[in-house]
C-alpha cells in the first residue's frame, strides 16, 4: 500500500472566514465529532476549505454530490488543489440510460437501453482501483456511489500481478486477462483490449489512458513498458504492474459454476409461485441468460444475479463505492440540503420498478437486491467515519444530527452577497432583456432562471432573434459537455445561459453578474427559501452583481431568502469596513478545451447556419491535414445540423 500524503497546492492562503472555520472544523474532529456543518455562502472558498481539512486529516475522502455538473466542476477544484495526489471521478457512466421496466396496465415491456460513455467508464474503474492501492484518494462522487458496483474482494482477488524476470507463460497471461473481461481485438486498442503479436501482449487496463506491453522470452517476463498511445514513446520500464479486472463485475469461474446451481435452484421454487405465462416467460429469459454467463461470462442485466456471485443473503445490501474505502475515511456531502434527500429517495424508486418486473415474470425476485443503498445503510457509513456537511442553506437533517454549525460568512475577496431587487411579473420579458443589455455592456454574463424547459427554450430562441448571444444548459446533454458549455459561457462564446434546475448549486461563473429570476413568487421546490438562497448565491462573486426577483406577491419563501441575505451582506459589509478592505471580482482561471461539443441542443436555431459555416471550415481544414477520422465526425456533426434546419422548416 502506498503511503503517499496529501499535499496541497494552492498560491493563496486562507482568509476571510476561512482560517477560523478550518481552525474549528479541526478541533471537531479531534475531538471526535461526527457530523460537522460548514454552512459556506457562495463564493467564500469552501472547496479550499475542504481541502485544507482533508490535507491536515490525511484520510481517503468521499466527497459527494447531487448532480454531475456540480460533481465534475469539484473534481477539477480538487485536482488543481492536490496535483500529486489521486483525485478520482465516479458518476453514472451512461450517456443515455432507460431501465428495464414494465407497465402492468398496458402490459408493456421496456426493454433496458443504455449508452455508456467509455470515458466515464474508464474514470469509474480508475477510482476503484485507486482506492485499492493507495490511501492519498479523493473520490469525487454524485448519487451513483450508492449502487450496486460489485464486491472488492473479487476485484481484488481477480487481479494478478506481473513481475518483470519471473515466470509467466503467455497463454497463461492471454488466459488470465480474458477471464478478466478484457476483449481481444489485433486491430484497435483501447480500453479494456488486448492485442497479440508474437511474443509481445499489448493491452490498456480499463482505468488507464496508455498501453502497458508485456514482452516474454519464452515463458520468463523479460520487459514491462508504459508507452504512450498515441506516439507510441516509452514512458517507464517497469518492475512490476498489477492488472486490475476491465469491468467492475467480474466473476471467477468457479463461482459461475457454484453460482449457476444455486440461481437454477431458485429458478424452480419460483415458477412454481407463477401463473403459466409469467412462469414460461421467466424460465425462457433465466435460461438464457445462465447460457450466456456459462459461455461468456457475461450477460445483459448481470447485475440482477449479483447476490449469487457475490455471497449475499437474500435481502443483505449490495456492495458499493463505499466499500471500496478503507475502514476509516471522511465523507464530504456537498449541497447536503440537496444531496441527502437525493440519497434517501433511490431506494424506493427501484423498488417499485423492480417489484412490476418480479411480479410479472420478467425477474427473478434476486433483482430487489441489485438496488441502491436504502437510506438507513447509507447512515452506517457515516456513523462510522468523520461527515463534513457543506452547503449555504443546510436542511433539517444537518441541522438535527451536526454537533457544530461552522458559519463562512466573509469573503477571501470581500466580495458581498448582491443586491436582490423584486420586480412584477408584468413586463418581466422585456424588463430581462434591457437588463441583459446593460450587463453586456459591461463585459458581464446572464444567468436567467425559469420554471419549464419549454419556457427555457422559447427564451433562448427569442434573445437569439433578438440579437442576444444566448443557450440552454439542457437536462439531457452530456455530462462532460455541460462543463464545456459553462466555460464557453466564461470566454464569452455567448452571454446568457438559460436553464431550469441545473442553474442552482455549485456553479462557479465569476463572470456572472446579473441573474434573473422569472416567476419568482410560484411557492415550491424551485422557488423556496433554500433554492432562492442558493440562486442569488450565483451572482456573489462579481462586484457589479445585482439578482432581479419576478414576483406579484412577497412569499414567505421570498422574505427569508431576502433577509438572510441582506443579513450576510450586512455583515460582509462590516468587516470591509472594518479591514479597509475593497472588494474585487474573483478572477479564476478558464481551463483549456478538454472535449469537443458534439451536442448541439444548446443552441438556438438561429445560429444553427453560423455554425454550419464554422465546422464545415474546420471539416476542411481537417481533411487538408489528413486528418479524415476528424473530418468525418465533423462532417456527420453537419449532417445532423442540417436536418435540424430541415426539420423546423417542414
Amino acid at each position: 500500500m502506498a503511503l503517499n500524503e496529501f499535499k496541497l497546492k494552492s498560491s493563496f492562503k486562507p482568509k476571510g472566514s476561512q482560517p477560523e472555520a478550518i481552525k474549528k472544523l479541526m478541533k471537531g474532529l479531534k475531538n471526535k465529532l461526527n457530523y460537522q456543518t460548514l454552512l459556506g455562502v457562495t463564493g467564500s472558498g469552501k472547496t479550499f476549505t475542504v481541502a485544507n481539512i482533508i490535507s491536515q486529516i490525511q484520510k481517503p475522502t468521499l466527497v459527494l454530490a447531487h448532480n454531475k455538473t456540480l460533481a465534475a466542476q469539484l473534481y477539477n477544484e480538487f485536482k488543481d488543489f492536490f496535483p500529486k495526489n489521486r483525485v478520482e471521478y465516479f458518476v453514472s457512466y451512461y450517456d443515455y440510460y432507460q431501465p428495464e421496466s414494465y407497465i402492468p396496465q398496458k402490459d408493456q415491456y421496456i426493454e433496458k437501453d443504455a449508452q455508456v460513455n467509455p470515458k466515464i467508464e474508464q474514470m469509474r474503474l480508475a477510482a476503484t482501483a485507486s482506492l485499492i492501492s493507495r490511501k492519498d484518494v479523493i473520490v469525487v462522487a454524485s448519487v451513483s456511489c450508492i449502487y450496486s458496483v460489485g464486491d472488492p474482494k473479487n476485484f481484488v482477488q481477480m487481479g494478478f500481478e506481473i513481475v518483470s524476470k519471473k515466470k509467466f507463460s503467455r497463454n497463461d497471461l492471454i488466459r488470465k486477462l480474458v477471464d478478466l473481461q478484457f476483449e481481444r481485438n489485433d486491430l484497435e486498442l483501447m480500453p479494456g483490449r488486448f492485442r497479440v503479436k508474437g511474443d509481445t501482449i499489448d493491452f490498456i487496463p480499463g482505468y488507464f489512458d496508455n498501453i502497458i506491453r508485456i514482452e516474454l522470452f519464452g515463458d520468463i517476463v523479460e520487459k514491462i513498458l508504459e508507452i504512450e498511445k498515441t506516439s507510441g514513446n516509452v514512458l517507464e520500464d517497469m518492475k512490476y504492474f498489477h492488472v486490475y479486472p476491465a469491468r467492475q463485475f467480474v466473476i471467477s469461474p468457479e463461482t459461475i459454476s457454484s453460482s449457476i446451481d444455486l440461481i437454477k435452484d431458485d429458478l424452480k421454487e419460483r415458477l412454481l409461485e407463477l401463473e403459466p405465462l409469467e412462469a414460461h416467460r421467466l424460465k425462457q429469459r433465466t435460461l438464457y441468460d445462465l447460457e450466456m454467463i456459462e459461455e461468456t461470462g457475461f450477460c445483459k442485466g448481470i447485475e440482477n444475479y449479483s447476490r449469487y456471485f457475490e455471497g449475499r443473503k437474500k435481502g443483505e445490501r449490495p456492495f458499493c463505492l463505499l466499500d471500496y474505502f478503507p475502514e476509516d475515511f471522511m465523507i464530504v456531502i456537498d449541497e447536503s440540503h440537496q444531496t441527502l434527500p437525493q440519497v434517501r429517495g433511490m431506494y424506493k424508486g427501484d423498488y417499485s420498478r423492480k417489484k412490476n418486473l418480479i411480479d410479472y415474470g420478467f425477474r427473478l425476485p434476486s433483482a430487489f437486491d441489485n438496488r441502491p443503498l436504502d437510506f438507513s445503510e447509507f447512515e452506517k457509513f457515516m456513523k462510522k467515519n468523520n461527515v463534513l456537511f457543506v452547503s449555504a442553506t443546510p436542511g433539517p437533517y444537518e441541522e438535527t444530527h451536526s454537533s457544530q454549525i461552522v458559519e463562512q460568512i466573509i469573503r477571501p475577496t470581500g466580495l458581498v452577497d448582491p443586491v436582490v431587487l423584486i420586480k412584477p411579473i408584468k413586463g418581466q420579458i422585456n424588463d430581462l432583456k434591457e437588463e441583459i443589455r446593460l450587463t453586456i455592456s459591461r463585459g458581464d454574463r446572464v444567468l436567467v432562471t425559469t420554471l419549464t424547459k419549454k419556457l427555457a427554450e422559447e427564451l433562448t430562441e427569442y434573445f437569439a432573434e433578438a440579437g442576444i448571444k444566448t443557450r440552454y444548459l439542457h437536462s439531457e446533454i452530456d455530462t462532460l459537455e455541460r462543463t464545456e458549455i459553462i466555460r464557453q459561457l466564461r470566454l464569452g462564446k455567448f452571454d446568457v445561459l438559460v436553464g431550469i434546475n441545473l442553474l442552482r448549486e455549485g456553479l462557479d461563473i465569476p463572470e456572472v453578474g446579473f441573474i434573473g429570476v422569472l416567476d419568482a413568487d410560484k411557492e415550491g421546490f424551485l422557488r423556496d427559501a433554500r433554492s432562492l438562497i442558493q440562486i442569488i448565491g450565483r451572482a456573489a462573486r462579481n462586484i457589479n452583481s445585482k439578482v432581479v426577483l419576478y414576483a406579484d406577491k412577497i412569499t414567505d419563501s421570498i422574505k427569508k431568502a431576502v433577509l438572510e441575505t441582506n443579513r450576510r451582506r450586512n455583515l460582509q459589509l462590516k468587516y470591509n469596513k472594518k479591514n479597509k478592505i475593497t472588494p474585487k471580482t474573483i478572477i479564476k482561471p478558464i481551463k483549456e478545451k478538454e472535449i469537443e461539443l458534439t451536442d448541439a441542443k444548446h443552441i438556438p436555431k438561429k445560429d444553427v447556419p453560423n455554425l454550419i459555416i464554422e465546422l464545415e471550415f474546420e471539416m476542411q481544414k481537417a481533411a487538408n491535414k489528413l486528418e479524415f477520422e476528424r473530418a468525418i465526425a465533423l462532417r456527420d456533426r453537419v449532417k445532423k445540423l442540417k436536418e435540424r434546419i430541415d426539420v423546423s422548416k417542414s
